[in-house]
């Protein structure tokens, strides 16, 4: 029953980050007069189709994705609302369009996942443990923790990220101390077997709009953050490609969130699952709207660097060169898509 249950959750975070995504191209091409032929939720058969205007709307019958077909878009057209038509300014903004929608649905989820969740955690110690070694090496009660290791600090999760991807449990923090920035030098903690404990607690913010925006907002800037930190990690060999997670991994992680929210006696405790789905699906559409942001042929930040050419160049790249670049793209990126799916089924045995 919980495999089930992930698997359609899986599908509703998917489709509804892909179709907005998808939908970001179709306003913004609208707004600027390109022809679009079709706008599709999902992928395959149709099982309703209508025609409106030069539009065709369509819904198919596989929910794994959806698309807005542009006249002009791939290959050369002579109709003058054809997007190979228009100025690169305009192009550029049709094509980052998805990537903004993608930020702002994560921000909206998170909002509603921070409205629903109670107290705010905030990133100032109210009280610390018995013997706290941070305490006696710098740290205060009432501190509000701005930096750690150099790294700009938006929310709780960040110190968490610091403290998580630290191997000698000593920090380098800037706090605001009565108002005014200080700098605190090794400040320590307690490691165990790699490990390390923090031994101090925050204090909560009342949850009220401003709060739940603010917080939203840095949210929204921490995912966006640790998505290229992580990137950058794995480009240096902290990481490998069995880190990685695909639509199997992630199935396999909402499975897990799913049992944490079951009990025998009472079931699932469906408050706190969506409290946690919401998180996630905040989480990826950040992520898969940062990651179509990279430069790499296929994506959108493929796309933009031809049209960034375009703009320099005051012609377009041949289309030609263009489409093979963006073919072999999606040709790597199909295979690493493989790669992380074995990945992903091969841990579930493990």
């Amino acid at each position: 029953m919980s495999t089930v249950l992930s698997i359609v959750f899986a599908l509703i975070i998917f489709e509804l980050i892909i179709v907005i995504h998808e939908f970001g191209h179709f306003i913004m091409a609208k707004r600027n007069g390109v022809k679009v032929n079709e706008f599709a939720i999902g992928m395959g058969p149709a099982i309703f189709k209508r025609q409106k205007g030069e539009t065709l709307y369509a819904l198919r019958v596989f929910p794994i994705g959806g698309y807005c077909a542009m006249e002009g878009e791939d290959e050369g057209s002579d109709d003058d609302r054809a997007f190979c038509k228009k100025s690169p300014l305009r192009k550029i903004s049709i094509v980052i369009a998805g990537i903004v929608m993608n930020i702002i649905l994560g921000f909206i989820l998170l909002l509603i996942y921070t409205c629903i969740s109670g107290p705010i955690t905030s990133t100032t110690v109210s009280k610390f443990y018995d013997n706290a070694l941070s305490e006696e090496t710098g740290l205060e009660v009432g501190d509000k923790i701005i930096s750690v290791n150099g790294m700009r600090i938006f929310t709780a999760t960040d110190i968490s990220y610091q403290f998580q991807n630290d191997e000698d449990g000593i920090f380098d923090m800037t706090v605001v101390r009565d108002g005014e920035k200080t700098e605190l030098n090794d400040v320590e903690f307690v490691t165990e077997e790699g490990y390390l404990h923090i031994d101090f607690m925050v204090k909560p913010i009342e949850l009220n709009p401003a709060t739940a925006l603010s917080e939203s907002f840095k949210s929204t800037l921490t995912y966006s953050r640790l998505i290229y930190i992580s990137l950058f990690d794995m480009l240096r060999g902290k990481y490998s490609l069995n880190d990685l997670s695909g639509p199997v991994g992630i199935v396999d992680q909402i499975d897990e969130v799913i049992d944490s929210q079951t009990s025998e006696d009472d079931g699932i405790d469906w408050y706190s699952l969506a409290q946690n789905m919401l998180s996630i699906g905040g989480l990826i559409s950040i992520n898969i709207g940062l990651f179509n942001l990279l430069p790499l042929p296929a994506l959108d930040g493929g796309r933009l660097i031809f049209l960034i050419i375009e703009l320099i160049r005051r012609k377009p790249v041949n289309p030609k060169y263009e489409g093979m670049v963006h073919f072999v793209g999606m040709v790597l990126l199909m295979i690493l898509m493989v790669v992380v799916t074995v990945s992903d089924v091969s841990k579930l045995f493990s």
